[in-house]
């Protein structure tokens, strides 16, 4: 079976959205483990756009987009040191995580 490209997209509520310094030790310690992580192809940290539609929901207080060659790298990546590190260092910052995965079907 041909591999495909495997997509991981998160979205956090943090606790204290408007704290600074829990942003801060958020996106000191996801920008670390992303930057140095072996197995993304690419990545996207976000914020809500400036957007308003129906369809959108913006209750969010950040998003990560990440790709991966297949399912086995994300698989990878689940398990690095830094991976881990990032959940120690920032889960008691957030009140929700939402994930959706996918595989590419073009």
């Amino acid at each position: 079976m041909e591999q495909k490209e495997f997509k991981h997209t998160v979205f956090f509520w943090l606790k204290n959205p408007d704290n600074k310094k829990d942003r801060d030790v958020f996106e000191t310690s996801l920008f670390y483990f992303i930057k140095n992580s072996k197995f993304i192809k690419t990545k996207h940290i976000g914020i809500p756009a400036q957007t308003n539609r129906e369809v959108i929901d913006s209750s969010y207080t950040y998003s990560l987009s990440l790709s991966f060659n297949n399912k086995e790298d994300h698989d990878k990546y689940q398990n690095e040191s830094n991976h881990h590190k990032f959940l120690e260092e920032c889960s008691k910052l957030w009140t929700k995580v939402v994930v959706y995965d996918s595989i590419n079907i073009l």
